[in-house]
């Protein structure tokens, strides 16, 4: 064998130097361990190092003194699979550094063999893959978390690959009715509603992250409306798509009732005024292009104020709801119904050929609406008055056509309620001239053009002064002295009565004090001042402690008052009127009918009401003496009243047959043009000193 020369040697040193300069420089430990005695021949910077090593003290060292015996130990089994095996083996072990920090090494065992195959020792190459383990478990923590989001949340996720799903949660399939396997591996397009089908491929065609609302199909057929928020992710290292699902059924149904509610009536469900003020606008136009003829209904209930006062306003709403349900029954789908507020209902009738049409839907609401509403246990009869408005006839604009349709409603109301009116256009004229007569009795009160005039009642057996009825009169500026039937009927539809009712009472209190200060009445025996009571007056919350309040104010007595009711007035307030009756009856108030024997009020309940006198109506009095179906009723109501212990008053007697005719039956007291017209204060001071 020749010797090496000097330039093998050379060349030989450079290769080792060259071998040792990039194992220190490449990114691994390095070491060879012989194969007999498993001692280190050779090791690079870094693995030397990683045992607090030099390269030069390393080599020479058994396996187990440089790893330790723990560590050995652990790799022994390692070791002997490559020396039996002859083949390289790889294993992963942990190497703890003195600061307590981990490191995840990568150890790669390779056999190194000489020309005949024999072993004469084994590499080792060591990789540090902690950033690589950190990664992959940050990557597992992350999908954990992902798949425990997943699961806990309580809306659906889908993962898909190209269309084709890869995991879903729970909620998605309690959401779609379909299990988890039934799902993996279909196609997400075959879950969507056809007719979203476009703009779901849109979508994934375009790849965007973005939220949209759409619609899938339950396994039962039904849809479900969502909204889809889409993201792209790795998971498992594949690119994929996520949606989250969520169910907006709820929130969509929450808005629905919102947009109702904001176009229709909360209690009845009709639409409300906004709504139906738009919905009639369009019909209007449609009716215009078309030449046809709308009719407005403006329905309105009467005497609805008892059945809340009487049963409270919960059974109100009942009526109110039941009433609304019958209107709705009674009409056709392409009418239109609203509810305005309170008991007042408009009706938009379409698709018309003549008035006759309108009549035959009338007739039926009067019909419908006057069956006996079941309330607190009891049938209640509510009926309608009804203002009828024709397009184009009596309006072309919506505001217009319901102004007229309440008008007439009002006559309707006038006419003696259940019933209807069609407008007429001498009712605009009317209704035109009651808004400046409205005016006008507010200025009256103010400048004070109100003036009581009083009517003597006297004692039909000595003809003695025993009260005066005032009788309210307005001396208007233009049209002079006016009796009360020229303005009465405005003053109470427009609430202006209260006041009005008030300003009597007060000045016949002022007036029964001046005249007891005065001794006006001195010799003629006890005088009381009878005031008329309107509806709206005794129908009032607290009427008793207003009257209370106004014997206060001016210094009067009770007992020089007498408020005078009507029968109806009582009968709408059948189920409060003891109660007040008895109030005013209390403070020594005289409580009397007024216009007795007009039919409303029944034999029992005069039983029941606390009363101390009746009036006989005039117009049985004006018949007397001659008509003998007048003498039997007027008859029989003296003896009735004067059974019950009432004072009776008979008002209208113009001759003394009718006087004589009276007494004989037992009436006590006279009021009428043989006593005396109604005169003004002075006028009537003047009589009485006459006398």
């Amino acid at each position: 064998m020749t010797a090496p020369t000097v330039i093998d040697l050379e060349r030989q040193a450079l290769d080792a130097a060259r071998f040792r300069m990039l194992a220190d420089h490449v990114p691994a430990w390095i070491a060879l361990y012989g194969a007999s005695d498993h001692r280190c021949l050779f090791a690079n910077r870094g693995y030397a190092e990683a045992f607090h090593l030099t390269q030069d003290s390393i080599v020479g060292m058994h396996f187990s003194d440089i790893v330790g015996a723990e560590a050995y130990a652990q790799v022994r089994g390692s070791v002997d699979l490559l020396v039996r095996e002859l083949r390289p083996v790889v294993y992963e072990r942990e190497l703890v550094h003195p600061n307590g920090e981990p490191t995840c090494l990568e150890v790669h065992l390779i056999p190194q063999f000489d020309a005949e195959g024999v072993l004469l020792g084994s590499w080792v190459l060591v990789y540090d893959i902690t950033r690589h383990r950190l990664a992959e478990r940050r990557l597992r923590e992350s999908e954990g978390r992902l798949d425990k989001f997943m699961q806990a949340s309580v809306e659906g996720i889908l993962f898909h690959r190209d269309g084709i799903m890869t995991d879903v949660n729970q909620p998605l399939c309690a959401m779609t009715g379909w299990s988890a396997a039934e799902l993996i591996g279909q196609h997400v397009l075959a879950y969507v509603a056809e007719d979203e089908l476009p703009k779901v491929r849109e979508v994934m065609r375009q790849g965007q992250e973005l939220r949209y609302e759409t619609v899938i199909r339950h396994r039962d057929g039904s849809r479900v409306p969502v909204e889809l928020i889409m993201r792209t992710m790795e998971r498992d290292g594949e690119r994929l798509r996520m949606a989250v699902v969520r169910d907006i059924r709820d929130r969509l149904a929450s808005e629905a009732r919102i947009q109702h509610l904001a176009h229709h009536d909360a209690l009845t469900g009709l639409l409300n005024r906004a709504a139906f003020m738009d919905r009639m606008a369009l019909l209007m136009r449609h009716a215009e292009r078309k030449g046809e003829t709308l009719a407005l209904l403006f329905i309105d209930l009467d005497n609805f104020k008892r059945v809340n006062d009487s049963l409270g306003h919960l059974e109100g709403d009942q009526v109110l709801t039941t009433v609304s349900e019958r209107l709705v029954s009674a009409l056709r789908a392409s009418d239109l119904v609203g509810r305005f507020g309170g008991d007042e209902f408009v009706v938009l009738l379409t698709d018309l050929n003549s008035r006759a049409d309108i009549k035959v839907v009338l007739d039926a609401l009067l019909s419908v609406v006057e069956v006996p509403v079941k309330a607190d246990g009891r049938a209640l009869s509510v009926t309608p008055s009804i203002g009828v408005a024709v397009y184009p006839d009596d309006g072309r604009q919506a505001d217009e056509l319901i102004q007229h349709a309440d008008t007439a409603m009002y006559r309707a109301k006038a006419r003696g309620r259940a019933t209807y009116q069609f407008f007429e256009s001498v009712l605009a004229e009317t209704a035109y001239a009651d808004l400046v007569l409205e005016a006008e009795l507010a200025q009256g009160l103010t400048r004070n053009e109100f003036e009581l005039f009083f009517q003597p009642q006297v004692e039909a057996t000595t003809g003695q002064l025993s009260g005066a009825e005032a009788l309210l009169r307005w001396r208007h500026p233009q049209r002079g002295l006016l009796g009360p039937d020229a303005f009465i009927f405005v003053a109470e539809r427009h609430r202006l009565m209260l006041a009005l009712g008030e300003w009597v009472l007060r000045e016949a209190a002022a007036t029964a004090r001046r005249w007891r200060e005065q001794k006006l009445t001195h010799g003629h025996g006890p005088m009381r001042i009878a005031v008329n009571l309107s509806r709206m007056q005794f129908h009032l919350d607290g009427f008793a402690d207003t009257v209370r309040r106004v014997l206060d104010d001016s210094g009067a007595q009770g007992q020089w008052l007498e408020l005078e009711l009507t029968e109806r007035m009582l009968m709408d307030h059948i189920e409060h009127a003891p109660a007040t009756l008895a109030q005013l009856r209390a403070l020594g108030l005289t409580v009397s009918v007024d216009d007795f024997g007009t039919g409303y009020t029944s034999l029992a309940h005069l039983t029941e009401l606390p009363l101390d006198k009746l009036k006989i109506d005039q117009s049985f009095v004006a018949r007397l003496p001659d008509d003998v179906g007048a003498q039997a009723i007027t008859r029989a109501i003296v003896q009735m009243a004067v059974g019950l212990g009432l004072t009776v008053t008979a008002e209208g007697v113009r001759s003394a047959a009718q006087w004589q005719l009276l007494a004989g039956w037992g009436c006590q007291q006279f009021q009428g043009e043989l006593v005396g017209a109604p005169m003004s204060a002075p006028d009537f001071e003047a009589w009485v000193k006459a006398r």
